[in-house]
């Protein structure tokens, strides 16, 4: 049995999706209504909180294998770090930990939150993988359609740097993998696309894919950080963004590994491709202002 935590997000749920038909599991999510509704559609869904041990021991229960994806908080690396001594009591033996490009140098804030449960895990006396992702296309959806739709524009403070963009569904490729074949045990993978892209770049590839300008606008830190704060983004998880653009801008995630290649068997996803993926949906479409009264 394998568990899934964080089943509710981004990566676990495409984790979960190729699970699907392939191997038992347990998904486990932070809300009761979000369990509800993986029940109504037959999977076995638990709910945790991080913050309560007592409920880490019993979702894992009965698995062997755990994907570990700790919640997005300021204490982030304390409730994973929860997360693996209650794998330890549950007689979990392998763990799979998404952490991110560039834990092991800790040279900004996402790998000090990623590394010390990596540290953890490894004297756990568990098996383990450690998956390191570059920043998801997905973020682009995330963070940046609303602008998109609504002024045709997307913001950051990258000015020119070169991401190695990752499309989730190639890092939960690996995951799934990883999780279900041996001989992964003790391996670092670290998972981006196939190219290092400018954000001017990808608002190119948006504008050719929609038919419509779309524009990047590179913001003073600063500036950005204002704009996070106005839409209601607690000051410290702000701070951690922008040490993100600044690991950017200082070029440290433009590296192209052949990581998911070698895992997968194929080439990860150009930005391009993803971009033809998600048109279907209408999440670019252009937001119309209401009519006045």
């Amino acid at each position: 049995m394998i568990c899934v935590t964080g089943a509710g997000g981004t990566l676990s749920s495409e984790v979960i999706r190729q699970l699907e038909q392939k191997a038992p599991f347990r998904a486990a999510y932070f809300s009761d209504k979000a369990a509800e509704s993986a029940r109504a559609r037959g999977i076995d869904a638990v709910v945790i909180d991080y913050n309560q041990p007592e409920t880490l021991r019993a979702a894992f229960q009965g698995c062997e294998r755990l994907f570990l994806l700790g919640p997005n908080a300021l204490n982030q690396t304390e409730l994973e770090l929860n997360a693996v001594e209650a794998a330890k009591a549950a007689g979990v033996r392998h763990i799979v930990k998404q952490s991110v490009m560039g834990a092991a140098e800790e040279a900004y804030s996402l790998a000090n939150i990623h590394r010390p449960v990596e540290k953890a895990i490894e004297a756990s006396g568990l098996a383990w993988t450690f998956l390191r992702p570059n920043s998801f296309m997905q973020n682009t959806v995330t963070f940046m359609a609303q602008t998109i739709r609504a002024e045709g524009a997307f913001y950051s403070a990258s000015g020119q740097a070169r991401i190695s963009h990752v499309d989730v569904r190639d890092i939960a490729a690996v995951a799934v993998t990883a999780l279900r074949a041996p001989g992964h045990e003790g391996r670092i993978f670290t998972l981006s696309g196939p190219e290092a892209l400018t954000y001017d770049d990808m608002a190119d590839e948006l504008s050719k894919a929609l038919g419509r300008d779309i524009r990047h606008i590179s913001l003073p830190p600063a500036d950005l950080k204002a704009g996070m704060l106005a839409e209601g983004m607690p000051a410290a998880i702000a701070d951690r963004m922008l040490d993100l653009e600044r690991y950017f801008r200082d070029n440290r995630a433009s590296r192209i590994t052949e990581d998911v290649r070698q895992v997968t068997g194929r080439e990860p996803r150009r930005f391009a491709e993803y971009v033809q993926a998600t048109k279907a949906t209408g999440v670019w479409n252009v937001e119309v202002a209401p009519a006045a009264n």
